[in-house]
This record gives structure tokens, sequence and C-alpha cells, in this order.
């Protein structure tokens, strides 16, 4: 079976067993703080589990797209040495929400493993929770009971808590599970060591492929469990894995989910697969690292310095970094295989090919970024071997260029063995181990356990149509963490507060008890699909009634800011084409900032003509056309335009400002007259084919011009109140730039007759012209001296110094030949002197100059030049 009909049949099995068929959720996870990506099939039912939610089906199947690269479920590092971990890999997937339990979920999948995909029995072993006396546990009987209907009971093994207990977290629902292995060992192999004795043990011939997990708890703040009031499973099996038994393969690289892209990496690299465990090593990371890469972009993630952004990156670089050390590849090729996975992958994952130019554009510029960064890395990495003592390079300065210039700490190693040095590794893990207990620290956040006051699962958004409203709190906990301290998020049985989502920030107001007792919310954020309001105090009497009241004025303004999201969509691709894509926004009261797919930078005409778009749809003052609860399918065939990398649900919400149409859950003006003006302030790169617009509305547009005016009013002042303040600007600059031609003049004929007497001065030293000397001027004067002096004195070696506004500058001059025959280096020497006017500098090996704040050193430096020729 080829991996496309494995797919299939796995959803068309459970479809017969009455699931819904659910597309895959994006990689990159919003509106959840707890995670950044995708890492298991449950992470998009999790409001259901925790009772957040209520699903349209009890029984749903998919196929997940999911990473993991970061937390406990890190396996980067492992990726490209075996045959069977990988970054993103998808996870096929069934779940019960309250239906069906233990013995249904057993029973189908072993009739889908054995009848359906014919495995043998025989290589089959599961496994079964052993119990936890401290958890108040035993053995998952049940499981075992059910089992026993199928497989021999020497195959029925035990697993401990962390193999066959699951867990959403320190805290939330979780469960025993049950684990499916597969032996795919030769009989040879299987005669010597049984494979009972190989589960759970990283072989890779003997792996896991199907995890059933039965929730049935809730793990508590305190690490107590409870009984979950529904019973749910939720199970994933390892898409790759399956194709690597079905296709009788002994590597997950082997199957038809991975060939096509060795094959196109072997043409593009013309190395060869099977050659070397070197190569094969580096081609394995390249394949699974593209993949990653290339959804979690096509999903809406660009590389960046920090969160999920930092992540990408990180993954990139290493596939990069292994092509340039294994694979001679010193120039961009891993964009060159996003064709290869979009016709590969386009009909499970249509947003791959939808993205596809996207996603190639913003590859292939990490790629140049990252060899300018390796070839920089190269060179200060020479720097350090040079001024190392001994064989044993320091821990602290490898982690130096590691962590302030991304240079991979194994390249160092790497480089360090080919030379005959030895790295302090102890030093460098002692080095990391800081810095990622100071980032841990940094976003460690302690929760506590919900303190439930009314039963209410169901928490009403009526914030489109109100600002205030009578509440109660149905629940509360207390949350702490090194960058807010303490505070305390509050669950109302209904709220008018915009929870922060889709680029805009969430709503701030407070709470009014009935005798008068005011608590701040200073936030409203999403969380499992639960809104949540941040105070810093809780109020007095917890249980009372309350009045909550958003901030009238932010919310005005962001949702002026949001509308204009809308319309500036629209002009853009009113004036640079369709192809504009809205690719991430942040709405904020002050300002909004707008990120969207173009293949160029915005001319400053362009960019007039978008403001004037803009503006000119205010004018028209155009009242807002709201439609809820709209079929999404129905929204898309009217022609409202979703923000990719979203997941919708079944239904949306239509936000109509003439022809703007688009999907949209945020707050808007009731009409664009409200906006009053709308300015752009910025336009810049994110990323290839990415680029940014900043701008302003309302209030912050009206302090715009206000500043302007009063701007005006000084520059007229300065000008004395001339009457044409352009015409008398103009010409102070024609009167400034004759000035600044005889001043140059006058400074070159100045050095001119300098040179002369300077050259007076120039003294023999063991052979050399020496010169050392103060002089007033300027650093471009002096630099154009040094030369012509060093065109007239042969052998010169010259330090001239200055001092210009109280800061001091060295420049140093030696004749090319005389550098190389004595071996002098001008930027060593400036470098070394810069210690005399508390400053540094640098540059070629004849020609340098240093900068320095202390001009009163400059004798001394004069001084001790010499001693480099003495």
């Amino acid at each position: 079976m080829t991996s496309q009909e494995i797919r299939n049949t796995f959803l068309e099995f459970f479809k017969s067993k009455n699931h819904s068929i659910v597309p895959s959720a994006p990689m990159v996870i919003k509106n959840d703080p707890t995670l950044m990506f995708t890492n298991a099939g449950m992470n998009q039912f999790k409001e259901y589990f925790l009772g957040n939610g209520v699903p349209k089906s009890t029984r749903v199947t998919d196929t997940q797209k999911c990473l993991r690269v970061s937390g406990k479920h890190n396996d980067l590092e492992e990726v490209g040495m075996d045959t069977y971990h990988h970054t993103m890999f998808e996870m096929l997937g069934n779940w019960s929400f309250g239906d069906y339990f233990k013995e249904e979920a057993i029973d189908w999948a072993w009739e889908l493993l054995t009848e359906v995909f014919k495995i043998d029995k025989d290589i089959l072993y599961v496994t079964i929770y052993e119990g936890d006396e401290q958890d108040g546990i035993g053995k998952d009987m049940e499981a075992y009971n059910f089992w026993k209907k199928h497989i021999a009971e020497d195959r029925i093994l035990l697993g401990n808590k962390k193999d066959n207990f699951w867990e959403m977290g320190e805290q939330g629902p979780c469960g025993p599970c049950s684990e499916i292995h597969v032996d795919i060992r030769s009989a040879e192999e299987k005669a010597k060591i049984p494979g009972a004795d190989l589960i759970n043990n990283d072989h890779p011939q003997v792996v896991e492929i199907w995890n059933l997990v039965f929730m049935q708890f809730n793990r508590k703040a305190n690490g107590d469990l409870e009984e979950l009031p529904a019973q749910h499973v939720d199970t994933g099996m390892g898409f790759e894995r399956l194709c690597m038994v079905l296709q009788g393969k002994q590597s997950n690289y082997d199957t038809d989910v991975f060939t096509p892209l060795l094959q196109e990496i072997e043409l593009v690299t013309k190395q060869d697969y099977g050659k070397t465990e070197q190569t094969d090593i580096a081609m394995r990371v390249i394949a699974d690292h593209i993949r990653a890469v290339a959804f979690a972009i096509a999903d809406g993630q660009l590389p960046s310095n920090t969160g999920a952004g930092y992540v990408i990156r990180r993954i990139l670089r290493r596939a990069i970094r292994y092509g340039f050390s294994f694979l001679n590849q010193n120039e961009p090729f891993i964009f060159k295989l996003v064709h290869t996975l979009s016709s590969q992958m386009k009909t499970a994952f249509p947003e791959l090919a939808a993205q596809k130019n996207l996603v190639v554009n913003v590859i292939k510029e990490e790629e140049q970024s990252f060899l300018r960064t390796l070839e920089q890395g190269l060179l200060l990495l020479e720097s350090i071997i040079g001024n190392t003592q001994g064989k044993e390079v320091s821990g602290s300065k490898a982690f130096e260029l590691y962590d302030t210039y991304g240079f991979p700490i194994d390249l160092t190693a790497l480089i360090l063995r080919e030379r005959g040095y030895t790295l302090d590794e102890k030093k460098f893990d002692e080095e990391l181990l800081k810095q990622k207990e100071r980032s841990r620290a940094a976003t460690k956040v302690d929760t506590g356990d919900w303190q439930i006051l009314i039963d209410d699962n169901e928490e009403e958004f009526i914030g489109y149509d109100n600002l205030s409203t009578r509440v109660k709190i149905t629940k509360y906990r207390k949350v702490e963490s090194q960058k807010d301290g303490e505070m305390y998020q509050l669950v109302f049985n209904l709220t008018p507060f915009y929870a922060e989502s889709g680029g805009q920030v969430g709503d701030k107001g407070y709470l009014e008890c009935t005798n008068g007792e005011i608590t701040y919310i200073v936030d409203t954020k999403k969380e499992n699909n639960l809104i949540i309001h941040y105070t810093k105090t809780l109020p007095r009497d917890i249980k009372a009634k309350f009045t909550a009241t958003v901030d009238e004025k932010q919310r005005a303004r962001t949702s002026s800011n949001h509308t204009a999201t809308h319309l500036l969509h629209q002009g853009l691709r009113h004036v640079l084409g369709t192809h504009v894509e809205q690719k991430g926004s942040m709405v904020r009261s002050g300002y909004l900032r707008f990120d969207f797919s173009h293949f160029s930078k915005v001319s400053e005409e362009e960019l007039r003509e978008v403001q004037s778009f803009v503006n000119a749809r205010i004018r028209e003052q155009i009242p807002l056309e709201e439609r809820r609860n709209v079929p999404y399918t129905l929204a898309v065939e009217e022609g409202a335009i979703g923000l990719f990398g979203e997941k919708y649900g079944d239904t949306v919400r239509v936000i109509k400002f003439g022809e703007s149409v688009e999907l949209c859950g945020g707050t808007h003006v009731k009409n664009t007259g409200d906006i009053w003006h709308f300015i752009i302030t910025g336009e810049s790169a994110v990323a290839a084919g990415v680029r940014r617009i900043e701008a302003i509305t309302s209030d912050a547009a009206k302090d715009y011009f206000a500043e302007q005016a009063n701007a005006f009013q000084q520059v007229k002042a300065v000008l004395k109140n001339a009457k044409d303040p352009v015409k008398a600007i103009a010409t102070l600059q024609d009167e400034n730039a004759v000035l600044k031609k005889q001043v140059e003049q006058l400074l070159k004929d100045k050095a001119s007759g300098l040179k002369n007497e300077l050259k007076q001065q120039v003294t023999d030293v063991n052979g050399v012209n020496f010169l050392a000397v103060k002089v007033d001027l300027d650093a471009g004067a002096i630099k154009d001296m040094a030369f012509n002096l060093g065109n007239e004195v042969d052998n010169l070696f010259a330090l001239f110094a200055t001092d210009q506004g109280g800061k001091a500058v060295l420049t140093c001059f030696i004749d090319k030949t005389l550098a190389k025959e004595k071996g002098l280096n001008a930027g060593t020497i400036v470098r070394e002197l810069g210690k005399y006017i508390q400053g540094g500098g640098g540059g070629q090996p004849f020609f340098a100059t240093a900068g320095g704040k202390n001009p009163a050193g400059i004798p001394e430096a004069l001084e001790q030049v010499k001693t480099y020729i003495q």
C-alpha cells in the first residue's frame, strides 16, 4: 500500500465505525499558552477533555500534523541518527468524548491492524499500565481482560508510569494507556532475543506504533487524582512507522513518505544515499526538517529569534548545518525541496501547495542568512583558536560563539577535532545549563487548581453588543510567575470582555461589587476555549454579584485599529494585487501592525496610494454589516477572506465594510467614519516575501497631527516666522552645501600643508620610516593624508591621533610591503593601543582605526607605538 492509501484506509475504517472525519488543526497553536506547537492529535480537542466545550460529534478521527522539538517531547537531537524519530510527523487518531471506552478502542485497533492492514499477529505486543501505589491505582485489569480476547497473555506486558500513564501536563486530564508494539526483526534475531525483552528499549525494529489512552482522571495541583465526570478515548498512531511496517521496510526513511525527498536531495547535492553513515544521517536530517519547517511556515509561523519562530529557525539551521558540514553545500539548496514535498503532500494537506511560494522564499532567505553566520563564525572560531594557550579551547568562548552568534556547538567541536584541539565541554554545558535555568525561571508559571464556585460549563461572550453587564464568578485560580508576580484568573458566567485572539489584544476594565469595591481587570486571554480575566487581587466577597465593565476608550481605539486592518488589507490588494494575503497582525489601542505577502518593498508612491484608499473608505462612512453563525463553506463561497493557518469552526462570523469581507472574531467600529483618519507610520520586511505595515488611527492620529503642527510652529519660529518655510529651508540647504564645499577645500589645503610638515618629522627607527603625531583633522582627512604620505615616503609606519569633540581617534598606516615582511598588523596594533584611550577598533593589516572616550591617553599611545618596530 502507498502512504496515501494507508492514510485513507485508516480514516475510512473509523468512518465506518460512525466517526466524523475532521481536518488536521494547524501545527502552530494559538490561544493555548501551555503549548507552542501541536505535539499530539488530542491538542485540538483539549477543551472537550477539560469540559470547556461540547463537541458536535462524540466520535471523531483524523490525521494530525505534529511537531515535537521542545519541552517534555524533545526528539530533535535524535532525528536523523536513527530510523524512526522525527520532528514533524503525522499522528493518526480516533477519539471518543464520553462515548465508547476501553473495549471498543481495543477491539477496533486489533481489527484494523490484523484484519484490514493484515499485520501478522505474531509480530505484535501490547502493554497495559502496571498501576501505582502512590496514586492509588492498581493494574489495569479492564484493558488486560479485553486484550486477552485477541492476543496471547505472554504478549500482554506491564508498563510503568513513564510509558503507560499519559498526562496532558503537570495538571489536567490523564489516564492509563495501552501501547501496541511491533517487532519487524528477522527470524534469526527473534530467535536470539524475544521481542518482549526489547519493548520500550529504543530498538529500531521493535517500536511502538499505536497508543490507546483511556482518559479517566484529572491531576490536581497537589498531585492528587480525581475521577473525570466523563471517560474519554484518545488514540495516536505514528503514520510513518505504520508505513514502515506495511511497506515491509526496516526504516521510516525507506518508505514512500521520505524516498521522494531523499531522491531529490541526492539530485540537488550530487551525493548518494546509502554510501556512508555521515551522509545518510545528513540526508535524513534534511528530509525530516524540511517537512517541519515547510508546514510551520505554511501555517503562519515565520522563523524568528523568539518563541515558536526560534524553534523553526533552529530546526532549519540544523538542516543547513548538516548540508554544509557533510554534503559540501555552501549555497542555499533546501528551498529546492519544497516543490517535491508540496507535490507529495498536497492531497492530504492542500495548505502546503497554496503557500508554496512563500515557503520557498522564506527558506531560501533563511539559508542565505545562516550561511553568512557560519562564515562569520568560522572567522571568530579562528580567532579563538589563535588566542588559545595549549590545545583545549575554552567552553565559555565556545558558548559565546553559540549563544551570541548562533554558531552550532557540534560544528565547533568538529572543526576543533580536525585541527587537533579539544573543547572544554564541561564548561560549555555549565554555561548552557545556566542559560536554560534563567530562561526556565523567567517563563515558569505556577498554576493552582481551579476553585469552583458555580458549576457552569458555558461561558457566554456578549462583548459584541455590551460593554457592561452583571456577572458571577464561576471559578478562579492563583498563578505566579517571575514576570508578573502573583495574579488571579477569573472566569465569569458571561462576559463583555474580549479575550486576546486573532492578533487583537484583550480588553481591560474593572469589576464593581454591590458595596462599591473595585477590582481592576488588567488583561483578558483565551485558554482552551475559556475566557480568563486577569486581576492583581481577588474581590473580598468572591461569591457576590458584580458589574463587569470594559474600558470603553481602549475598546473604541482597538476596534478602530482592527477595522482599519480590514480596510488596509483591501487597499493593499487593490494597489499591489490580489496576491496579497494577510500573514499576521497586531491590533492594540495605540497602533496596528499588519503583515502581508508581497515580493518587494512597497514604494512611497504605493504607500500613499494605499493610505489614500483607506481614508477614502473612512470618508464614505461605510456601515458595519455583521453576520454571525454563518456556515464556513457558505462564507468562503461568498468571497469572505480568512487568515491562513487559522482554525475555523463549522460556523463563522463575517465582517463586511462595503467591498471588504473577512472572517473575523474581533471587535469593530459601527461605521468606518468612527476611525477618523488612517496614517501609515512605517513599512518594513519581516521575512522573504512578507512585508509589514505599521499605522495609527483615531486618537493616535489626532495626537500625531497635533505634534506635527507643534513641530511646524517651532520650525517657523527658528526661521524667524518666514512666510514660506519650505523655501527658507531650501535656501539654507543650498547655502550649507556651498559652505561645506568651501570647508572641505580648506581642510584639503590644510592637510596638504600639514603633509609637507610631517614629512620633515619622519625618523628612521630600525630601518623603518616612523611617524607618531597628534593632528587637528577629522578622520576622513587623516585617511587621505596617510595614504598620500605613504605614496611619497617608502617603508612608512605612521600613527596619527586626534581629539574630536572630546573623543579620541587613533589611525595606523603601515606600508603594505613592510607589513608583510615584518608581520605587522595595523588592526592588532590599534586594538592594543586602544586601551590607552579606553576604546577599541580594528581594520586591515595596512590600515586601521580605533576610537575611545579618553583623549588624555593619546600621548601614551603615541609613545608606546614605537615598541612595535624596536
